[in-house]
C-alpha cells in the first residue's frame, strides 16, 4: 500500500503535462485515433490526474465509474461524449471494463485544411466550457455517430490515399452533427459581432489573467467601455466580465493547488497577488474555504 501511495503522491509531484508525440506509437505529433480499452491498456497512468497539450475526444460505449475536468466530477455512462480543451486538468475513476473511441488532435491538425483559424472555437464544446463538453447522446443518433468513429479509426488505421484529408472530413463531420444535437444556431448581424468580441475578451483574459485582473484594462484593450463590457457578459454568459476574469483565476489556482510542491505562496506569486493573505481572502470568497482545506480536500479524494 505505501508503495502505491508513493507513487500516486509522484505523480501528483510530476503533475504530468502529456503532448501526442509521447502517447502515439508512430510518434504523431499533431493527431492519435484510438479504441479506448486499448489506449488506456497501453497508458494506464492516464487515470490519474494530469493535462493535456491538444484536444482531446472521448466517446463511451460500455462502463462506467467517474471523470474529472478541471474540479468537476461526471458519471461515466455509456453513449456519453466528452471535449477537452489543451490545460485542462482531468482524471478518470472507471468501474469495471470501459471502452469507446478517443482522439486525439492538435490545432494544427485542422490550419491546413480550414481558412478560418479560429473555426474550431466556433464550436461550444470545444471553448473549455464544461456545460457544453459533456454530452449524453440522444439515442435516435448513437449509431450514426458510433459508425462515424469506427469510420475515422478505420481511416486512421488503413493505409489509403489521402487519409488524413478524411480523418479531418470525418472530425469536422462529428462536430457539426454535435453542434446541431446542442442545438446551436447560426449567429449572424449584430449578435455575430457581440458573439465576435465575446470570444477577443475571453482571449484575452487566457493570455494576461496573471497580469490584468479589472475589466477597464480589457476594456480598454478592446476599445470598448467597461460598461459596454459588463453588458455583452452579462447578455450572454449571464455574469459581470469581473467574474469571469475572477473564474479563470480561480481556476489555475485550483490547478496550481493540486500540485504539492507548490506553497500557497508560490501559488499566489504565479497568480501575481501581492501577498498570501490577500490571495487566501480572494480564493475563500470565491469558494468558502481557504486555499489549504481545498488542497487538503482534493489530495485526500485523489489518494
Amino acid at each position: 500500500m505505501g508503495i502505491i501511495v508513493s507513487k500516486f503522491v509522484s505523480m501528483l509531484q510530476s503533475y504530468p503535462i502529456y503532448d501526442i508525440c509521447s502517447l502515439s506509437p508512430t510518434k504523431q505529433d499533431d493527431i492519435l485515433i484510438s479504441r479506448f480499452a486499448p489506449y488506456l491498456e497501453e497508458h494506464k497512468n492516464m487515470v490519474f490526474p494530469h493535462r493535456h497539450s491538444f484536444y482531446h475526444v472521448v466517446l463511451f460505449i460500455k462502463g462506467a465509474g467517474t471523470h474529472t475536468i478541471d474540479f468537476e466530477t461526471f458519471a461515466v455512462k455509456p453513449f456519453q461524449i466528452y471535449f477537452m480543451v489543451p490545460g485542462q486538468v482531468h482524471s478518470w475513476d472507471f468501474e469495471g471494463f470501459t471502452d469507446g473511441y478517443i482522439i486525439n488532435f492538435s490545432t494544427s491538425f485542422f490550419q491546413s485544411f480550414v481558412l478560418r483559424p479560429e473555426y474550431l472555437e466556433s464550436f461550444q464544446f470545444l471553448t473549455g466550457d464544461l456545460k457544453a463538453a459533456v454530452i449524453d447522446l440522444p439515442q435516435d443518433v448513437r449509431q450514426s455517430i458510433t459508425d462515424t468513429f469506427e469510420l475515422i479509426v478505420s481511416e486512421a488505421t488503413l493505409t489509403k490515399p489521402l487519409a488524413t484529408d478524411m480523418v479531418r472530413t470525418l472530425m469536422l463531420q462529428l462536430f457539426i452533427t454535435i453542434s446541431r444535437i446542442q442545438g446551436v444556431a447560426e449567429i449572424k448581424g449584430a449578435a455575430s459581432y457581440n458573439y465576435t468580441l465575446l470570444k477577443s475578451f475571453q482571449k484575452l483574459i487566457e493570455q494576461q489573467y496573471t497580469e490584468l485582473k479589472h475589466p477597464r484594462d480589457y476594456a480598454q484593450l478592446l476599445y470598448i467601455t467597461p460598461n459596454h463590457l459588463n453588458a455583452l457578459c452579462k447578455d450572454l454568459l449571464g455574469m459581470q466580465a469581473g467574474e469571469v476574469i475572477r473564474n479563470r483565476i480561480l481556476l489555475e489556482a485550483k490547478r496550481m493547488l493540486t500540485n504539492p510542491q507548490l506553497s500557497i505562496t508560490d501559488v499566489a506569486l504565479n497568480l501575481n497577488f501581492n501577498d498570501n493573505s490577500y490571495f487566501t481572502k480572494f480564493f475563500k470568497k470565491s469558494t468558502g474555504i481557504t486555499p489549504e482545506e481545498f488542497r487538503k480536500n482534493t489530495l485526500k479524494s485523489i489518494l
